[in-house]
């Protein structure tokens, strides 16, 4: 089942096992599969009936593929539905490679097992301990729950509170840079109250700005704060992964394609993703329907129209992502 991570082989940690990064194509770098708040599949009014799964999603998938993309990225982590024998079928019958991730966070989230409330006062794991299960879920595999492990992670990804960084958050986010370090794949930062100080403790551990994405760079107040290009000038990705969400807190799209276009002109290029944040089925909460093939339809053409050569939109969709997911 491939089991066995991607090595020093240039190669990504997909669910079907390692593919060559340059057969990734176009890449949706920050998507969701199937979604689900935790605890929710036990819910009474909640109903996650897998053929309907499947065919949602599949139909998703293909349409994305139909409109040239290549590669689906769930950045969602351990414990919101991601179900990886369900991926794996999907892989197989779209043809579109999926990345699954490992992490978790922020701690709002978290189940009271990674809480240790049976300590008083209560405490968070130390960052080793999510080291270590991070990590072996990127070098061994996937649990699928009470069954085995299937296809190595492929990102370890990582979120840290909207209204600042935590305890708890502070031992995720070393974890997750810890497990990338030992396996060479690359972390996900969705950003909480501070990005700049939260890559900042990322790296403290030691692992390259190269092997980090700050996600979340299109809200509102962080564009107005210059922090995208802060994020950049430390040699970290910067996600702009909203497109196609367009509310109070986060800029349009308009603004989003102005914003990369400045961070292309500034000599950032080399570290620009955007995506959708889409949502193939959502359970439990408010899924973001939009199509995984937005960024190509509606988002591309306005990269154009802001000054965009063909070359630089390639870079963002297909090389930055190759790249980054590349283990090493």
């Amino acid at each position: 089942m491939g089991r066995q991570s991607a090595g020093d082989t240039g190669a990504v940690n997909t669910v079907l096992g390692p593919v060559p990064a340059r057969e990734l194509g176009v890449v949706a770098v920050h998507e969701a599969l199937l979604s689900v708040v935790p605890g929710a599949e036990h819910a009474f009014d909640v109903v996650i009936d897998r053929a309907e799964v499947f065919a949602a999603i599949a139909g998703k998938l293909r349409e994305f593929r139909a409109h040239g993309g290549g590669t689906v990225v769930d950045a969602a982590g351990m414990f919101h539905g991601r179900d990886v024998r369900l991926y794996e079928a999907l892989s197989r019958a779209t043809g579109v490679h999926i990345v699954a991730s490992t992490g978790q966070g922020p701690e709002e989230m978290l189940g009271g097992y990674f809480l240790t409330p049976q300590t008083n006062p209560p405490t968070p794991w130390p960052a080793e301990r999510f080291a270590e299960l991070f990590a072996k879920e990127a070098a061994e595999g996937m649990v699928v729950p009470r069954v085995e492990r299937r296809g190595a992670a492929g990102l370890v990804a990582t979120a840290a509170t909207r209204t600042g960084m935590t305890a708890t958050d502070e031992s995720l986010l070393r974890g997750a840079a810890r497990a990338a370090l030992a396996t060479g794949v690359p972390v996900s930062l969705r950003f909480g109250g501070d990005a700049v100080r939260e890559l900042d403790v990322v790296l403290d551990e030691g692992i390259a700005a190269d092997r980090v994405v700050v996600g979340g760079l299109d809200r509102a107040e962080a564009v107005a704060a210059g922090v995208p290009f802060e994020v950049a000038r430390r040699g970290a990705y910067v996600a702009i992964d909203h497109v196609g969400t367009e509310d109070a807190a986060h800029v349009t799209d308009a603004e989003r394609a102005e914003l990369v276009a400045g961070l292309v002109a500034e000599g950032h290029g080399g570290r620009v993703l955007v995506s959708s944040n889409a949502t193939g089925v959502a359970k439990g909460h408010e899924g973001n329907d939009l199509p995984y093939s937005h960024v190509l339809t509606a988002f591309v053409p306005l990269l154009k129209a802001a000054g965009l050569a063909d070359e630089d939109v390639r870079r963002i969709l297909v090389a930055n992502p190759s790249a980054l997911l590349s283990v090493r």
